[in-house]
C-alpha cells in the first residue's frame, strides 16, 4: 500500500475553487507519515506565506515571487487586522478557516477565492507585466492614497481589486476643484475586459496617467506592452 497525493472529486466546476484549496492546504501541511486525511487545522503564518509564494510563481511562471510587503497586506486581509504589525503576524497561526470558510469582511467570498482569482488573472493576462514588477498589486486601496497623495497630477500604480475576484485597477492622482490632489481609482479591468484589449494599450489609451509610482513616464515603463496599432 501507498499513500496517494491527495485527490478531491468534484460534480460541478464552480467545486473546483474549493477542491484547489483543499488539495492545496494537504499538499503543504499534511505530516508524511500521518494518519491519512488528518490534516493540521492550523499552520503557522510564515508557512502559508511560502506555500502562496511559491503557489504564485508556479501557477503563474515567474521567477518573480511576493515580497515582504506583499505579505503584510495578504495578513490584515487574512486576519482582517489592520492595527498590527509585520513582527506581529510573522508570529500568529493562520487557520483553514481564515484561509477559505469565513467570507472576507463586507465580500462575498474567502481569501483563498480572492487569491486565486488574483492567480487567474495574473496567468492569463498580467504575468509579462507582473515579472517586470510593473503591478504593486498586493496593496490596500487606503495605503495606495497613502503613497500617492503626495505625488505629482497624473502619477498611477496599479493594484489588485478588493472587491472583485479577478481584477486590476489602476490608482492615480488628480486634482480637485479646490486644487487639492485626489486619489481615483479606475473601474477594474478583468481577465475578459483584458482579453479585448491589453492592459499596456489601456494605459496607453489613458491620457491622465502620466508616471507609473514614483517617477517612470508611463512610455518608458510600458512601452514594450504597447501593440503596434494598425493604421486605417
Amino acid at each position: 500500500q501507498v499513500l496517494s497525493l491527495p485527490i478531491v472529486v468534484i460534480v460541478h466546476g464552480n467545486q473546483d475553487n474549493n477542491a484547489k484549496a483543499t488539495v492545496l492546504w494537504d499538499n503543504a501541511f499534511s505530516e508524511i507519515d500521518r494518519v491519512p486525511f488528518v490534516v493540521a487545522e492550523r499552520v503557522p503564518w510564515e508557512k502559508m506565506c511560502d506555500t502562496l509564494n511559491l503557489k504564485f510563481m508556479a501557477e503563474v511562471q515567474t521567477s518573480k515571487g511576493l515580497l515582504k510587503e506583499h505579505y503584510f497586506f495578504l495578513a490584515q486581509k487574512i486576519f482582517n487586522d489592520h492595527g498590527a504589525s509585520l513582527e506581529d503576524f510573522q508570529s500568529r497561526n493562520v487557520s483553514w478557516a481564515q484561509f477559505n470558510k469565513e467570507i472576507l469582511p463586507g465580500r462575498g467570498f474567502t481569501f483563498w477565492q480572492w487569491f486565486d482569482g488574483v492567480l487567474d488573472l495574473t496567468k492569463r493576462c498580467l504575468k509579462s507585466y507582473w515579472s517586470d514588477r510593473l503591478i504593486i498589486g498586493f496593496i490596500s486601496k487606503q495605503y495606495v492614497c497613502k503613497l500617492l497623495s503626495t505625488e505629482p497630477d497624473g502619477t498611477f500604480l496599479l493594484r489588485f481589486s478588493d472587491s472583485e475576484i479577478g481584477g486590476v485597477t489602476i490608482a492615480y492622482v488628480t486634482r480637485g476643484k479646490d486644487g487639492s490632489s485626489q486619489v481615483e481609482n479606475i473601474q477594474p479591468f478583468s481577465a475578459k475586459d483584458l482579453s479585448i484589449r491589453s492592459l499596456g494599450d489601456r494605459i496607453r489609451d489613458l491620457g491622465q496617467l502620466r508616471n507609473l509610482y514614483p517617477s517612470t513616464p508611463k512610455d518608458q515603463a510600458f512601452g514594450s506592452h504597447y501593440n503596434s496599432e494598425l493604421g486605417g
